[in-house]
């Protein structure tokens, strides 16, 4: 009898763990996605490359009511932006998000959500995005390997 309530405790410890890792583990990508935000907005050119899985299966794409634009591999992605980091100015906004959905798949997850940005109080489309991210084998810091925007429309509502 003792032996089986010893299992039950050491099983039940085991499943206590593991919950506990995936709740760090949906804590760290919402970071990992917050922080890539935000150094896009405040041209933090180095934090935004950091945020980054560095492969020829990055991917970044942008579908909004003019068309879609989009960029295969981290060459391309890097190429892509270089103009928005050298010539725009820091930002202050405001991110509403609401997240919908996080996967974790061992050192993979999928993360989507709805997000709505605020500058100088007027509210931008609400936009809906998707985020693949992988954990980084030697710092175990969850980066961006694929992002999807989708913005129905361009039209700026004023912010509740």
């Amino acid at each position: 009898m003792k032996k089986y309530i010893l299992t039950f405790i050491v099983c039940l410890l085991l499943v206590f763990t593991v919950m506990a890792q995936k709740v760090n583990d949906i804590d760290a990508i919402k970071a990992s996605i917050e922080r890539e935000t935000k150094a896009y907005f405040e041209i933090d050119y180095k934090t935004w490359v950091d945020s980054w899985v560095h492969s020829p299966y990055a991917y970044w794409s942008y579908v909004d009511s003019a068309g879609i634009t989009q960029y295969e591999g981290w060459r391309a992605i890097e190429i892509g932006f270089n103009d928005y980091f050298i010539t725009s100015k820091p930002q202050a906004i405001e991110i509403k998000r609401d997240w919908m959905e996080i996967r974790v798949y061992g050192d993979g997850a999928f993360a989507r959500f709805k997000q709505r940005v605020i500058t100088n109080g007027l509210a931008g489309p609400e936009q809906t995005e998707i985020r693949i991210l992988e954990r980084d084998k030697k710092t175990k810091v969850w980066k961006i390997a694929l992002v999807g925007v989708l913005k129905p429309q361009s039209v700026l509502i004023a912010s509740q």
